[in-house]
């Protein structure tokens, strides 16, 4: 008996000491995920590859041991490492995977940065996707009524990007500001070099180079301090766009070198592809167009335009995907009924909408057909009108022409009278003073006799004359 009852205390021993230290793994495990996300996420804006691979070990161990905030944890820093490499389609899929993960065990605060961290990969290429997210993620850190200074610092933060790249500076410093003041309160040296080299950027942007080019230092010497690769990258950018503007070539050289450094650390092709660009501009305004030639034909293979494009649309396919794989068997039926009202739906307000379409067109055209009757019934009355007007004026110039030739007759007449009368009454009285002048030469008439016979010609053709005058001018008399 007391043989049995040792062996049962030894079982139930080994029981409690193998429970015991598969708890004890168990939590060992558990803190290893921890440890792996944690240096997954200080390294990533030091070297994003190396972000990746811590992720992935933490993933394997957090599913090993159905860790499920470990699993969220490590798809999320995975998908930031992914984002700082550049490779937004695998950054999606991993932040959708954290989300589901996040959502199973109501991590609110996960969900908030993942959304965030949505928001942020949307930036370059969709402004309303961007803002979609972020409006998003403030709704459901509002909803949580959370009190976190991190998470407010960084959506105040992902507001002013946006706000920048929409060119409204006004709206983005402002929200800077507000982020800026909550991280001096963290003290968050990260922040704050995300921070001062935006700051920077805006000034610059604004034309305000020096107070850009001290943003943009304090921002690289935290950023050196803390052996941040990809934003001293970014930084030595930002001041080598600034040199250029201000053709200060050698400089602006300076910078592009020891950014250049810093981004094939980083190892993120869009920076390099920004990089191009800035070396092209630098060469260009230096006439070495040998050189601007190499660097254009790089740019042009990179093809920065359908880049953005393709990226989005790898973004909307991603998620689109994901989100069909979660729900297919949850509800395909409720899908399908769905679809069916919705196409129902969207075919009744066609109809509907082409109805209204056909009856304002039809009543626009009956109106449009009255008011063209109109205006022609008004135009066919004032034709009329200035047609009688016209009867009238015409049939007043005919008796105007009509007296007016009379007239003329008349006067055509009297000017007959008057040549004749001229031939016959006149030329008599002129041909008896030439006889007396004649005499008066010959002496065969006095002087003063001559004198008073001439006054009496003289006399003679003055009353014809008066009296031819007033037969011209007098219409009452027909004539001589």
């Amino acid at each position: 008996m007391n043989k049995y009852f040792t062996c049962l205390i030894l079982i139930i021993f080994s029981h409690v000491s193998f429970a015991n230290r598969g708890i004890s793994v168990v939590k060992q495990d558990t803190a290893e995920v921890l440890s792996l996300t944690a240096r997954g996420f200080d390294v990533r804006l030091i070297d994003a590859t190396q972000t990746v691979k811590y992720a992935n070990k933490a993933l394997a161990l957090a599913q090993k041991i159905s860790f499920r905030k470990g699993i969220a944890d490590s798809y999320r820093i995975k998908g930031l490492g992914e984002f700082y490499l550049g490779n937004s389609e695998k950054a999606i899929d991993s932040y959708l995977q954290a989300l589901a993960n996040y959502h199973k065990i109501s991590n609110v605060v996960g969900e908030v940065r993942i959304y965030m961290n949505i928001s942020t990969l949307y930036l370059d290429v969709d402004y309303d996707k961007c803002l979609e997210y972020l409006n998003l993620a403030l709704d459901i850190y509002k909803a949580g009524k959370l009190n976190d200074l991190n998470l407010q610092a960084s959506i105040f933060l992902n507001y002013a990007n946006i706000y920048q790249l929409q060119t409204n500076y006004t709206k983005a410093l402002n929200s800077y500001d507000k982020s800026y003041e909550i991280i001096k309160q963290l003290n968050n040296p990260e922040l704050t070099v995300t921070v001062l080299q935006n700051f920077g950027v805006i000034y610059a942007s604004i034309g305000n180079n020096t107070k850009a080019k001290e943003c943009l230092y304090k921002a690289l010497q935290q950023a050196k301090m803390l052996d941040y690769n990809q934003p001293i990258a970014q930084i030595n950018l930002a001041l080598s766009e600034i040199y250029i503007s201000e053709n200060n070539f050698n400089k602006a050289e300076e910078c592009l070198r020891e950014g250049k450094a810093y981004s094939v650390l980083g190892n993120n092709e869009k920076l390099s592809h920004s990089y191009e660009i800035t070396s092209y501009t630098l060469e260009l305004k230096q006439h070495n167009y040998e050189r601007a030639l190499h660097y254009l034909q790089s740019i042009y293979r990179q093809d920065s335009i359908l880049y953005k494009s393709r990226n989005s649309a790898a973004l909307s396919l991603s998620q689109a995907n994901y989100k069909q794989e979660v729900l297919q068997q949850r509800n395909k039926q409720i899908e399908l009924q769905q679809e069916t009202d919705r196409v129902i739906f969207v075919a009744s307000i066609i109809l509907a909408a082409f109805l209204i379409l056909v009856i304002v067109l039809l009543i626009s055209n009956v109106k449009r057909k009255n008011s063209t009757n109109k205006k022609l019934t008004e135009l066919n009355a004032e034709i009329s009108t200035q047609k009688d007007n016209l009867d009238k004026i015409n049939h007043h110039l005919e008796e105007i022409i009509d007296e007016r030739t009379k007239d003329l007759q008349l006067k055509n007449k009297k000017l007959s009278e008057y040549s004749s009368h001229l031939s016959h009454q006149i030329r008599g009285p002129i041909a008896t003073l030439k006889g007396l002048m004649n005499l008066e030469q010959e002496g065969l008439v006095s002087q003063e006799e001559c004198i008073q016979m001439m006054i009496k010609c003289v006399s003679e053709i003055d009353d014809k004359i008066v009296d031819m005058s007033d037969m011209l001018h007098n219409p009452e008399r027909a004539g001589l």
